[in-house]
């Protein structure tokens, strides 16, 4: 109990340190919104997944296709202005990380604020296509990734660039993967005076969700390492085609479920992580 204590009154020292440095409560409320709104595109991309797994549907499952879906319901378009100014929120505070260091002991560790600094730039690409979106843009992830990719094969050394890209989305799969399943994310939550069926619950989204959001990075990656081997654009996929791609597996169509449902999980996850999260 007194170690219990100890750890949570560390926290509420560490939260009120944060929120006076540079950015504080501000930062604070931009990781909040972005990771609530990173919950939206996983939970429905998820569901769509499931809809396709079980029904063939022609919909897509990815963020395009998620976006889609939201647009079709009621207040629709200001739903998905919503979820992009929260992902713009969610690119401004891996920039504060970057700039001024992350929650943590090891927060102000010059790794720690590169990949923080790699977040930024994904986030902000992240941003910029649920915007477009929002602004009439409405091609499709699968469309983007290879026209991407044959613009990169197209430079000097463009085979080397796309492997070393598709390698790297890879290992980062396998990266998210082994975390999760090593439930490192608990040190990034601040759950003092949550009861345990919480913790566990959380604990579950954070493995399963995380599994499965690591599995498709690393199919992700893999199309990509292909498709610098064959120098052929058309062999890079996007998150949907690499979704339907589990469907040819010999486990057939449910082992697309199981990943799509693992991806709605990690949505709730995202979810849990904009309550807990020390930030």
């Amino acid at each position: 109990m007194r170690i219990q204590a100890a750890r949570e009154g560390a926290d509420a020292v560490s939260r009120g340190a944060r929120t006076a440095a540079p950015g504080g409560r501000g930062r604070e409320i931009t990781a909040r919104c972005g990771l609530s709104a990173r919950g939206v595109l996983y939970l429905l991309t998820g569901f769509l997944a499931v809809r396709i797994a079980l029904s063939g549907s022609g919909e897509e499952a990815d963020r395009q296709g998620a976006l889609q879906e939201l647009a079709e319901k009621p207040f629709g378009s200001v739903l998905v202005w919503a979820v992009g100014l929260g992902l713009v929120g969610m690119a401004l505070w891996r920039l504060a990380e970057a700039l001024f260091g992350a929650a943590g002991p090891d927060g102000d560790k010059p790794l720690k604020r590169v990949a923080s600094a790699a977040r930024f730039v994904f986030y902000s690409v992240v941003a910029y296509s649920v915007l477009t979106f929002s602004a009439g843009a409405r091609r499709s992830g699968d469309e983007q990734s290879r026209d991407a990719t044959a613009k990169a094969l197209e430079l000097a050394a463009g085979q080397w660039l796309v492997g070393a890209a598709g390698l790297g989305i890879g290992i980062a799969g396998v990266v998210i993967a082994v975390q999760a399943a090593r439930l490192t994310f608990r040190k990034h939550l601040s759950m003092g005076g949550t009861s345990a069926r919480w913790r566990k619950a959380v604990d579950f989204l954070g493995v399963s969700g995380g599994l499965a959001r690591g599995t498709v990075g690393i199919a992700a990656g893999g199309f990509l390492v292909f498709a610098a081997l064959r120098y052929d654009p058309a062999e890079a996929k996007g998150v949907d085609d690499t979704l339907r791609s589990f469907t040819t597996t010999p486990a057939g169509p449910w082992l697309l479920v199981v990943v799509a449902v693992g991806l709605g999980l990690f949505g709730l996850f995202s979810w849990a992580m904009a309550r807990w999260r020390k930030v």
